[in-house]
């Protein structure tokens, strides 16, 4: 099985720390501060929303770094999806015409942008999982660079982004999945993702 190396790009100190604190110890991880789009890689990453838009956030200076087509194939691609939409949890991966950077993997960490619920969610877990099994199954991914994971618009803290980022790497990198023996289990490893995430309003 191929070796999958990640580059975590980060633009906020914050995140830098908190990505190195949970990921400093590992040889297939870089932590970086630079602009995404000048890290040397084979797929790049946009935390996207589920109807394909990228002329928000992130997703703009990847359009206007690569080209709008990237925005029509996976609208494109969409549509063709049973739902017509890209679920949280689910990715795609698309050409971007680029020699130096030849993918790009579109995966929502949210449905729409917005920021109600974002922060007490566990979507950049489900995200990163989300990448990491598609960088992995994709002959010619060897290099992914991935930004923070609804660190933007979604403000998740960051110290719980990269928590939720590490779990998912630990989990699809090295198989050390949870095995949930009763539903209380569960419930543990959600206030492990996001201590904020456990809400009961009933």
């Amino acid at each position: 099985m191929k070796e999958l190396k990640i580059k975590l790009v980060y633009k906020e100190e914050g995140l830098g720390e908190a990505w190195k604190k949970d990921f400093g110890n590992f040889d297939n991880v870089e932590v970086i501060h630079e602009d995404i789009v000048k890290v040397k890689c084979d797929a790049i990453v946009s935390p996207a929303n589920s109807f394909g838009f990228m002329d928000g956030g992130l997703d703009i200076h990847l359009s206007e770094t690569f080209g709008w087509h990237m925005q029509d194939e996976l609208q494109r691609r969409i549509s063709e999806l049973e739902e017509r939409e890209l679920l949280v949890g689910k990715s795609m991966i698309i050409p971007t015409k680029n020699k130096e950077i030849p993918y790009l993997i579109s995966v929502p960490t949210m449905r729409v942008p917005m920021s109600f619920n974002i922060a007490t969610s566990v979507n950049a877990y489900l995200a990163m999982k989300a990448i990491l099994i598609a960088a992995k199954k994709h002959e010619e991914i060897h290099t992914v660079a991935i930004p923070g994971l609804c660190t933007g618009c979604g403000r998740m803290p960051f110290h719980i982004a990269s928590n939720q980022m590490f779990l998912a790497f630990d989990e699809v990198i090295f198989g050390n999945y949870k095995d949930y023996k009763e539903f209380g289990d569960t419930q543990k490893f959600q206030y492990r993702l996001n201590e904020k995430g456990l809400i009961w309003d009933y």
